[in-house]
């Protein structure tokens, strides 16, 4: 008996079972810890970067001057008109930001491949392009208000094809959230700027004040949309669909401030006649209206010419095409690199909008009296932030070897460095391109963003196994590597635009020009 218990001992303590059973034993424990350490990582770290934007909020708010005119503040009729604006906008922008942390994980959840959800991905952004210039002709033939309620009834139909499961239904749904993204981008803004102008005729220097508001409640909400979606998605165990379902009666809300609270004030004020509309000259000494159509051929034709004519705007638009499209491949691959490792989701967008609005707030203290630092030299620090982010992320997405705190850090980085970025694009767009060329020039702008955005996706769907990014193959690996060589051209772009334009007082900001030269 005794010998045959030896027997039976020896046969399991062989070397090979031995080093199989301890495989399997460290494998399972490591992939717990890493999962148990990005728990706590995203915890303390929306912890800390709270923390850092409320810091730098308050000191950039003590740096820098008012936007608007204290008349604008005093005034009853301003203010309350303002309110009426930011009720809808910030309900639109806060439906919005809801469906931005679990979009990937829902399709993960429906058992999609990751080659699969790259060609969604790539449905929407296409749409985008073929809807970005009917955005801007339907306010014009339908109405602004009513283009606003489309956006709200369109935006709810795409949020509810998320209870299907069927690839095709799913396929719809992304075509109606490139259409309703292209509608939130331009509708709401072309409604408040035209009563503002031409129904109230407040000055337009007030009307800077209203969309700084709005772009910090608009960061502010973007990080409570993580936390709330967490909270849904997690906390609760309602799945990866329930911030889809919360979004839904927020558009309603939404669309029932556009019927009522807009339609009282378009009734009190007028519809106002537009100063912006294009008239031609005729014969016979006097003028005809353009229509709608005309309108917008005639300012894509503008805007095409001034876009050829002037080498700075061309400059300007490859950056911005270049930048904006490696963070369209960046919202795709942030899901699928992290993911694996078992970080909440939710807490991790809310991470990545902090590190923008801390960026954002950065900017304000870099260009303002104290720092001098001009929209050039931020606009530079943010391309090579972008940059050394994903040279970070080529290295940290190894096959075999994911390093998932490091490219945690990465993305915070890149954030950070889309929020130093916007605000200091925007500036120089005022500065370079002409008001009233404007819309048609960045109409130009997008197309080959969102088209370069496309062929990224679908060279990863080229690659990728299906099996999560950055474990199962390089196709991830290699696409960082891909954005880092374009953040690269950007940076040339960069220098190049501000070697052309280097006494060009319009790159400058008025207070910072105790320098002679941007670099």
């Amino acid at each position: 008996m005794i010998r045959c218990l030896e027997t039976a001992v020896n046969e399991l303590e062989t070397p090979r079972d031995l080093s199989f059973d301890l495989f399997f034993f460290f494998f399972f424990f490591k992939a717990g810890a890493v999962s148990d350490t990005m728990l706590v990582t995203a915890y303390l770290a929306i912890v800390f970067l709270i923390v850092l934007c409320v810091a730098l909020e308050l000191t950039a708010r003590r740096l820098t001057p008012p936007h608007s005119a204290p008349t604008a503040v005093a005034n009853p009729a301003f203010r309350r008109f303002q309110s009426v604006f930011l009720r809808a906008y910030l309900l639109a922008l806060w439906a919005d930001w809801l469906q931005g942390p679990y979009l990937y994980k829902l399709y993960r959840h429906y058992s999609f491949l990751e080659s699969q959800i790259a060609i969604l991905y790539v449905c929407g952004l296409a749409s985008c392009v073929l809807f970005a210039p009917i955005s801007g002709w339907l306010p014009q033939a339908l109405g602004r208000r009513q283009t606003c309620l489309l956006f709200c009834l369109s935006y709810s139909a795409c949020c509810l094809t998320k209870l299907s499961r069927d690839y095709f239904v799913l396929i719809v749904g992304r075509v109606l959230g490139g259409l309703s993204t292209s509608l939130l981008s331009t509708t709401f803004e072309a409604w408040y700027v035209h009563r503002h102008v031409d129904v109230h005729d407040f000055p337009k220097e007030w009307i800077p004040s209203t969309f700084t508001k709005a772009a910090t409640w608009n960061h502010g909400l973007a990080v409570g949309a993580g936390l709330v979606a967490n909270l849904l998605a997690e906390w609760l165990h309602l799945g990866p669909v329930a911030p889809f379902l919360l979004a839904v009666p927020c558009l309603g809300c939404c669309g029932w401030v556009v019927l009522t609270d807009w339609g009282k004030e378009e009734a009190e004020g007028g519809t106002g006649v537009d100063k912006q509309t294009l008239f031609l000259g005729t014969p016979n000494g006097g003028v005809t209206r353009l229509s709608a159509k005309a309108r917008f051929s005639r300012s894509c034709h503008e805007g095409l010419r001034c876009l050829l004519s002037d080498r700075r705007v061309m400059l300007l638009g490859g950056v911005q095409a270049l930048f904006e499209s490696v963070l369209y491949i960046f919202v795709f691959l942030w899901t699928p690199v992290l993911d694996p490792h078992g970080p909440p989701l939710g807490i991790v967008f809310s991470c990545l909008m902090a590190a923008s609005m801390a960026g954002s707030s950065l900017y304000r203290l870099a260009t303002s009296t104290r720092y001098h630092l001009q929209p050039g030299h931020v606009l530079c620090l943010a391309v090579l932030m972008a940059f050394f982010s994903f040279f970070m992320l080529t290295f940290s997405t190894a096959p075999g070897q994911p390093r998932p705190h490091e490219s945690f850090v990465a993305f915070l980085l890149l954030e950070m460095a889309s929020g130093l970025y916007f605000p200091a694009v925007s500036f120089l767009q005022g500065r370079v391109i002409p008001e009233e060329k404007r819309a048609g020039v960045l109409a130009w702008f997008r197309l080959p963003l969102h088209l370069l955005a496309c062929l990224g996706l679908l060279a990863l769907h080229g690659e990728v196994s299906g099996t999560g990014g950055g474990e199962g193959g390089g196709g991830t690996r290699h696409m960082f590597g891909g954005c880092a060589m374009m953040m690269l051209a950007a940076l040339m772009a960069v220098v190049s635009l501000f070697t052309l334009g280097r006494n060009d007082t319009d790159l400058k900001l008025e207070g910072n020009k105790g320098e002679g030269e941007m670099f």
